[in-house]
Protein backbone atom coordinates (compact mmCIF):
# COMPACT_ATOMS: atom_id res chain seq x y z
CA UNK A 1 0.00 0.00 0.00
CA UNK A 2 1.13 3.38 -0.89
CA UNK A 3 1.65 6.05 2.02
CA UNK A 4 1.69 9.96 2.05
CA UNK A 5 4.67 10.76 3.72
CA UNK A 6 5.72 13.86 5.89
CA UNK A 7 7.71 15.26 2.98
CA UNK A 8 4.48 14.88 1.07
CA UNK A 9 2.34 17.66 2.85
CA UNK A 10 2.12 20.90 1.83
CA UNK A 11 4.48 23.59 3.18
CA UNK A 12 1.91 25.17 4.78
CA UNK A 13 0.62 22.03 7.07
CA UNK A 14 4.48 20.96 8.10
CA UNK A 15 4.67 24.55 8.88
CA UNK A 16 1.84 24.55 11.34
CA UNK A 17 2.80 20.88 12.95
CA UNK A 18 5.71 22.57 13.53
CA UNK A 19 4.53 25.84 15.19
CA UNK A 20 2.48 23.93 17.26
CA UNK A 21 5.17 20.91 18.05
CA UNK A 22 8.28 22.60 17.54
CA UNK A 23 10.88 21.66 14.86
CA UNK A 24 11.04 18.04 13.42
CA UNK A 25 14.26 16.53 13.21
CA UNK A 26 13.25 12.97 11.65
CA UNK A 27 9.75 12.07 10.57
CA UNK A 28 9.44 7.78 11.09
CA UNK A 29 6.74 6.58 8.93
CA UNK A 30 5.08 3.52 10.01
CA UNK A 31 4.99 0.28 8.33
CA UNK A 32 2.07 -1.39 9.34
CA UNK A 33 -1.89 -0.46 9.11
CA UNK A 34 -4.10 0.06 6.21
CA UNK A 35 -4.49 3.41 5.94
CA UNK A 36 -3.39 6.21 2.95
CA UNK A 37 -2.58 9.12 4.80
CA UNK A 38 0.31 10.16 6.51
CA UNK A 39 1.14 8.50 10.27
CA UNK A 40 4.49 9.34 11.40
CA UNK A 41 6.42 9.23 14.44
CA UNK A 42 7.97 12.80 14.19
CA UNK A 43 11.90 13.30 16.35
CA UNK A 44 11.67 17.09 17.52
CA UNK A 45 13.82 19.30 18.17
CA UNK A 46 13.57 18.62 22.02
CA UNK A 47 14.27 15.16 22.06
CA UNK A 48 10.52 14.27 22.29
CA UNK A 49 8.33 12.46 19.61
CA UNK A 50 4.99 13.31 18.63
CA UNK A 51 2.43 10.77 16.24
CA UNK A 52 1.24 12.59 13.91
CA UNK A 53 -1.97 11.87 10.94
CA UNK A 54 -3.01 13.54 8.03
CA UNK A 55 -5.10 13.07 5.02
CA UNK A 56 -5.66 15.33 2.03
CA UNK A 57 -9.59 16.42 3.07
CA UNK A 58 -10.44 15.29 -0.43
CA UNK A 59 -9.38 11.90 -0.61
CA UNK A 60 -12.00 9.30 -0.12
CA UNK A 61 -10.51 8.15 3.32
CA UNK A 62 -10.93 11.54 4.62
CA UNK A 63 -14.38 10.57 6.47
CA UNK A 64 -12.23 7.99 8.59
CA UNK A 65 -9.61 10.53 9.40
CA UNK A 66 -12.34 13.43 10.16
CA UNK A 67 -14.15 10.78 12.70
CA UNK A 68 -10.96 10.28 14.50
CA UNK A 69 -10.63 13.88 14.99
CA UNK A 70 -13.76 13.85 16.41
CA UNK A 71 -12.90 11.21 18.77
CA UNK A 72 -10.24 12.53 20.29
CA UNK A 73 -12.31 15.49 20.82
CA UNK A 74 -14.83 13.62 22.92
CA UNK A 75 -12.73 10.68 24.50
CA UNK A 76 -12.92 10.93 28.30
CA UNK A 77 -9.50 11.48 29.84
CA UNK A 78 -10.06 7.87 31.60
CA UNK A 79 -10.01 6.11 28.18
CA UNK A 80 -6.37 4.34 27.69
CA UNK A 81 -5.65 6.26 24.30
CA UNK A 82 -3.42 8.70 22.91
CA UNK A 83 -4.32 12.36 23.63
CA UNK A 84 -5.59 14.38 20.43
CA UNK A 85 -2.59 17.43 20.92
CA UNK A 86 -3.73 19.75 17.83
CA UNK A 87 -5.23 19.26 14.86
CA UNK A 88 -5.90 21.75 11.97
CA UNK A 89 -8.86 20.91 8.97
CA UNK A 90 -7.82 24.31 7.39
CA UNK A 91 -5.28 23.95 4.92
CA UNK A 92 -6.63 21.03 2.13
CA UNK A 93 -5.68 18.62 4.90
CA UNK A 94 -7.09 17.14 8.13
CA UNK A 95 -3.91 16.65 10.47
CA UNK A 96 -3.80 15.63 14.11
CA UNK A 97 -0.58 15.51 16.26
CA UNK A 98 -1.05 12.64 19.08
CA UNK A 99 0.85 11.83 22.11
CA UNK A 100 3.28 9.39 21.29
CA UNK A 101 3.32 5.80 22.79
CA UNK A 102 6.39 4.10 22.96
CA UNK A 103 5.26 0.40 23.54
CA UNK A 104 5.11 -2.44 22.52
CA UNK A 105 2.38 -4.91 19.90
CA UNK A 106 0.44 -7.30 21.99
CA UNK A 107 0.08 -10.61 22.05
CA UNK A 108 -2.92 -12.27 21.39
CA UNK A 109 -1.44 -15.90 21.46
CA UNK A 110 -3.10 -18.50 23.53
CA UNK A 111 -1.05 -18.57 27.31
CA UNK A 112 0.39 -14.86 26.55
CA UNK A 113 -0.50 -12.87 29.56
CA UNK A 114 -1.71 -9.91 27.02
CA UNK A 115 -4.99 -11.54 26.20
CA UNK A 116 -6.41 -11.13 30.02
CA UNK A 117 -5.02 -7.18 29.96
CA UNK A 118 -7.15 -6.59 26.17
CA UNK A 119 -10.12 -8.29 27.54
CA UNK A 120 -9.85 -6.41 30.73
CA UNK A 121 -9.47 -3.00 28.22
CA UNK A 122 -12.51 -4.30 26.64
CA UNK A 123 -14.60 -4.24 30.11
CA UNK A 124 -12.97 -0.90 31.05
CA UNK A 125 -13.64 0.67 27.70
CA UNK A 126 -17.51 -0.17 28.06
CA UNK A 127 -17.62 0.82 31.74
CA UNK A 128 -15.62 4.56 30.76
CA UNK A 129 -18.19 4.59 27.29
CA UNK A 130 -21.58 3.76 28.67
CA UNK A 131 -23.48 6.15 28.17
CA UNK A 132 -22.21 8.24 25.87
CA UNK A 133 -23.33 11.67 27.01
CA UNK A 134 -23.61 13.15 23.65
CA UNK A 135 -25.94 13.42 20.72
CA UNK A 136 -23.50 13.64 17.76
CA UNK A 137 -21.86 9.82 17.81
CA UNK A 138 -22.28 8.35 14.16
CA UNK A 139 -24.62 5.57 14.45
CA UNK A 140 -23.74 1.56 14.12
CA UNK A 141 -25.94 1.00 11.83
CA UNK A 142 -23.93 3.07 9.61
CA UNK A 143 -20.50 0.88 9.85
CA UNK A 144 -22.56 -1.84 9.74
CA UNK A 145 -24.04 -0.51 6.34
CA UNK A 146 -20.58 -1.39 4.68
CA UNK A 147 -20.47 -4.85 5.73
CA UNK A 148 -24.03 -5.46 4.78
CA UNK A 149 -22.99 -3.97 1.28
CA UNK A 150 -20.38 -6.31 0.72
CA UNK A 151 -22.14 -9.63 2.17
CA UNK A 152 -24.89 -8.91 -0.44
CA UNK A 153 -22.55 -8.59 -3.11
CA UNK A 154 -21.29 -12.20 -2.15
CA UNK A 155 -24.47 -13.68 -1.56
CA UNK A 156 -26.95 -12.60 -4.26
CA UNK A 157 -24.46 -14.21 -6.53
CA UNK A 158 -25.01 -17.79 -5.27
CA UNK A 159 -21.52 -19.05 -5.97
CA UNK A 160 -19.83 -18.55 -2.20
CA UNK A 161 -18.77 -21.53 -0.32
CA UNK A 162 -20.61 -22.37 2.33
CA UNK A 163 -23.49 -20.48 1.33
CA UNK A 164 -26.06 -21.69 3.63
CA UNK A 165 -24.22 -21.28 6.85
CA UNK A 166 -23.85 -17.03 6.13
CA UNK A 167 -27.99 -17.31 5.23
CA UNK A 168 -28.69 -19.14 7.99
CA UNK A 169 -26.71 -16.69 10.40
CA UNK A 170 -28.66 -13.26 9.05
CA UNK A 171 -31.71 -15.37 8.85
CA UNK A 172 -33.45 -14.18 11.98
CA UNK A 173 -30.70 -11.18 12.21
CA UNK A 174 -32.05 -7.07 12.94
CA UNK A 175 -29.89 -4.15 12.18
CA UNK A 176 -32.31 -2.90 15.34
CA UNK A 177 -30.63 -5.02 17.77
CA UNK A 178 -26.93 -2.95 17.56
CA UNK A 179 -28.46 -0.13 18.83
CA UNK A 180 -27.02 0.85 22.21
CA UNK A 181 -25.58 3.64 24.40
CA UNK A 182 -21.71 2.83 24.34
CA UNK A 183 -19.20 4.65 22.56
CA UNK A 184 -17.42 1.92 20.54
CA UNK A 185 -14.00 1.86 18.79
CA UNK A 186 -15.71 -0.94 16.70
CA UNK A 187 -12.31 -2.02 15.22
CA UNK A 188 -9.66 -3.55 18.14
CA UNK A 189 -6.94 -5.73 16.39
CA UNK A 190 -3.47 -6.38 17.73
CA UNK A 191 -2.56 -3.42 15.14
CA UNK A 192 -4.62 -1.14 17.35
CA UNK A 193 -3.31 -2.02 20.74
CA UNK A 194 0.19 -1.13 22.15
CA UNK A 195 0.86 -2.07 25.35
CA UNK A 196 3.68 0.08 27.90
CA UNK A 197 4.09 -2.42 31.35
CA UNK A 198 1.15 -3.77 32.12
CA UNK A 199 -1.62 -0.97 30.87
CA UNK A 200 -2.90 -1.33 26.98
CA UNK A 201 -3.72 1.31 24.88
CA UNK A 202 -6.07 1.67 22.32
CA UNK A 203 -5.35 3.20 19.43
CA UNK A 204 -6.74 4.61 16.09
CA UNK A 205 -10.50 5.32 16.41
CA UNK A 206 -11.29 6.16 12.55
CA UNK A 207 -14.63 3.86 12.94
CA UNK A 208 -15.78 5.09 16.54
CA UNK A 209 -19.94 5.18 16.33
CA UNK A 210 -22.61 4.60 19.00
CA UNK A 211 -24.44 1.22 19.95
CA UNK A 212 -24.90 -1.96 22.25
CA UNK A 213 -21.69 -2.13 24.37
CA UNK A 214 -21.64 -6.42 23.16
CA UNK A 215 -20.68 -5.24 19.70
CA UNK A 216 -17.16 -4.54 20.77
CA UNK A 217 -16.46 -7.68 21.94
CA UNK A 218 -17.97 -9.67 18.88
CA UNK A 219 -16.04 -7.56 16.64
CA UNK A 220 -12.90 -8.39 18.59
CA UNK A 221 -13.19 -11.78 19.13
CA UNK A 222 -12.67 -13.10 15.58
CA UNK A 223 -8.87 -11.65 16.26
CA UNK A 224 -8.43 -14.05 18.83
CA UNK A 225 -9.65 -16.88 16.82
CA UNK A 226 -6.88 -15.85 14.33
CA UNK A 227 -4.23 -15.72 16.88
CA UNK A 228 -5.30 -19.52 17.41
CA UNK A 229 -7.79 -19.90 20.04
CA UNK A 230 -10.40 -21.98 19.03
CA UNK A 231 -14.12 -20.61 19.32
CA UNK A 232 -14.93 -22.67 22.03
CA UNK A 233 -12.17 -21.21 24.24
CA UNK A 234 -12.63 -17.49 22.93
CA UNK A 235 -16.25 -17.75 24.15
CA UNK A 236 -15.32 -18.80 27.36
CA UNK A 237 -13.15 -15.37 28.18
CA UNK A 238 -15.51 -13.43 26.77
CA UNK A 239 -17.86 -14.95 29.51
CA UNK A 240 -15.24 -12.31 31.97
CA UNK A 241 -17.37 -9.25 29.56
CA UNK A 242 -20.47 -8.40 30.98
CA UNK A 243 -21.75 -6.80 27.45
CA UNK A 244 -20.84 -10.30 26.32
CA UNK A 245 -23.27 -11.80 28.77
CA UNK A 246 -26.21 -9.60 27.92
CA UNK A 247 -25.46 -10.13 23.90
CA UNK A 248 -28.92 -11.54 21.99
CA UNK A 249 -27.42 -14.84 20.22
CA UNK A 250 -29.23 -14.11 16.75
CA UNK A 251 -27.11 -10.54 16.62
CA UNK A 252 -24.02 -12.24 17.67
CA UNK A 253 -24.19 -14.81 15.04
CA UNK A 254 -25.43 -12.69 12.32
CA UNK A 255 -22.96 -9.88 13.30
CA UNK A 256 -20.00 -12.93 13.33
CA UNK A 257 -21.23 -13.52 9.39
CA UNK A 258 -21.32 -9.59 8.02
CA UNK A 259 -17.60 -9.34 9.62
CA UNK A 260 -16.57 -12.36 7.89
CA UNK A 261 -18.48 -11.94 4.75
CA UNK A 262 -16.85 -8.62 4.54
CA UNK A 263 -13.18 -9.68 4.90
CA UNK A 264 -14.25 -12.65 2.34
CA UNK A 265 -14.80 -9.92 0.33
CA UNK A 266 -12.09 -7.55 0.50
CA UNK A 267 -10.31 -11.54 0.44
CA UNK A 268 -11.48 -11.56 -2.83
CA UNK A 269 -11.35 -7.84 -4.63
CA UNK A 270 -9.08 -5.86 -2.00
CA UNK A 271 -5.64 -4.53 -3.05
CA UNK A 272 -3.32 -7.67 -3.80
CA UNK A 273 -1.43 -6.75 -0.73
CA UNK A 274 -4.07 -7.48 1.71
CA UNK A 275 -5.75 -10.17 0.50
CA UNK A 276 -3.71 -12.70 2.59
CA UNK A 277 -4.86 -10.75 5.97
CA UNK A 278 -8.06 -10.23 4.93
CA UNK A 279 -8.37 -14.18 4.05
CA UNK A 280 -6.61 -15.16 7.64
CA UNK A 281 -9.25 -12.63 9.16
CA UNK A 282 -12.02 -14.59 7.18
CA UNK A 283 -11.25 -17.73 7.45
CA UNK A 284 -11.05 -17.17 12.27
CA UNK A 285 -14.70 -15.21 11.56
CA UNK A 286 -15.50 -18.53 9.86
CA UNK A 287 -14.36 -20.89 12.03
CA UNK A 288 -16.30 -18.92 14.90
CA UNK A 289 -19.91 -19.28 12.43
CA UNK A 290 -19.47 -22.65 12.54
CA UNK A 291 -19.17 -23.44 15.83
CA UNK A 292 -21.99 -21.06 17.30
CA UNK A 293 -24.40 -22.74 14.10
CA UNK A 294 -23.09 -26.09 15.13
Amino acid sequence: MTRFQWEDLPQAVRDAVQDHAGPVVKAETATAGLMPGVAARLHLGDGGSVFLKACPADHPAAKLYERELWAGRVLPAAVPTPRLRWSSTELGWIAMLHTFIDGRAVDLSPGSPDVSAVLGLVAELGSYLTPYPGDDAPPVSGNVSALLAKGRHLLDRGTLAEQALYVAALDKWDVAELEGATLLHYDLHAGNLKAVGDQVFVLDWGFACQGAGWVEPVMFAPRLIEAGHTPERVEELLMDLPAWRSAPGDGVTGLVALWTLFRLYKAMHGPEEVRDFRGRAAAAGKAWLRYRLA
